[in-house]
């Protein structure tokens, strides 16, 4: 069980980026889904991952997200303290990101447990997502591991990585050790890692030691893990030393090689999860039994008539489907998408081609 002097080492680290192409236009670079209340609550992603983690960390929340945000989540959650949010100068990927989070914490407390846990994730199950997150806390505290919370798989989902768990982990309720990470496989893959029940997917949660983190990171990337201790030991320097940082994800710098040494352990977590990559997972989020059209926005201003998917309004205006099934339709002030739940992983490819034609106001 997790001690209260442990939980109160435990600081929630939120990386708070990227762009959401898959959600164009309603996300974009600079208005990303977690600034967006996606899931009708009231409250954007990003204060909803706030809220729960408070539940766990107190005031001990750290937010990292990128200079052009700051201003946006200062004006979303108002109460993070002037040293619990973190500015990068530019996209580093994760491991800068969260890296950053590590480094600064080891400064404040050499002996800090830290948490990630991504800004833009929808959970709704708070008492079992706060258990796994005090189990991976306990294991952390007592040794040289990084602990990854691992979701049970729901569907043969060809868009999440997997974790291929060993055997349990001696003195804790679920825990067990990493065998493996593995990439987003092909629907056939898919389907037989759910056969063996070993598999779960990776949601990008690690917790994990401050000095832990960086200690490991320093052993396959140290150009980079003594960047991050120099940011740390000199803020004033981040500027002039944050572009010269490696750019990769943290489950390729140190998860990866971390789980083939046998140093990851994996919590299994029992809530619902989603990522919300696209609009027909969105669909799927929202949708209701009772339901054909589901309607993220002002609900007076659509009409569906035999029709049957996911609007998005943003503007104001009236959004009319007549006489269509499985339709994505997202409208804003500037910009309308009309696609299908099945090709919603394909919006990303008109954000692309928008880049290429230097069309910048829209992406």
């Amino acid at each position: 069980m997790t001690s209260s002097e442990e939980l109160e080492r435990f600081w929630a680290v939120v990386p708070a980026g990227g762009a959401g192409t898959r959600l164009w236009p309603m996300s974009r670079a600079s208005s990303p889904k977690f600034l967006h209340d996606l899931t009708g609550t009231g409250r954007t992603l990003i204060q909803q991952t706030v809220d729960r983690l408070r539940g766990l960390a107190g005031d001990r929340v750290l937010v990292v997200t990128g200079g052009a945000h700051v201003d946006a989540v200062r004006e979303q959650v108002p109460d993070l303290a002037e040293d619990q949010l973190l500015a990068e100068p530019s996209p580093r990927d994760s491991m800068a990101a969260i890296g950053l989070a590590a480094a600064v914490l080891e400064r404040r407390d050499p002996e800090a447990i830290i948490g990630s846990f991504a800004a833009d994730h929808a959970i709704t199950d708070l008492t079992a997502f706060a258990d796994a997150v005090a189990e991976a806390v306990a294991v952390a505290a007592r040794g040289e591991r990084l602990v990854t919370i691992g979701i049970e798989p729901t569907r043969p989902s060809t868009g999440f990585g997997y974790i291929q768990q060993g055997p349990p982990l001696e003195g804790f309720p679920t825990a067990s050790r990493v065998r493996q990470f593995v990439e987003k496989p092909d629907a056939r893959r898919a389907a037989s890692y759910l056969a063996t029940g070993e598999f779960r997917w990776n949601a990008g949660m690690f917790v994990v030691r401050a000095a832990v983190l960086l200690d490991l990171l320093d052993r396959w990337h140290p150009e980079l893990a003594a960047g991050l201790r120099q940011i740390a030991a000199e803020p004033e320097r981040l500027e002039e030393l944050w572009g010269g940082l490696e750019k990769m994800a943290i489950d390729h710098a140190v998860a990866e090689p971390a789980a083939d040494e046998g140093l990851v352990v994996m919590v299994p977590g029992t809530f619902d999860w989603d990522d919300i990559g696209d609009f027909k997972a969105l669909s799927g989020l929202l949708a209701h039994e009772d339901e054909s059209m589901t309607v993220v926005g002002d609900a007076d201003n659509v009409r569906a008539i035999d029709s049957g998917g996911l609007v998005v309004t943003e503007s104001g205006r009236m959004v009319a489907v007549v006489g269509l099934e499985d339709v994505v339709v997202v409208e804003t002030d500037d910009a309308l998408l009309v696609t299908s739940r099945a090709r919603a992983q394909d919006v990303r490819l008109v954000v692309q081609a928008l880049r290429e034609e230097g069309r910048a106001d829209l992406v």
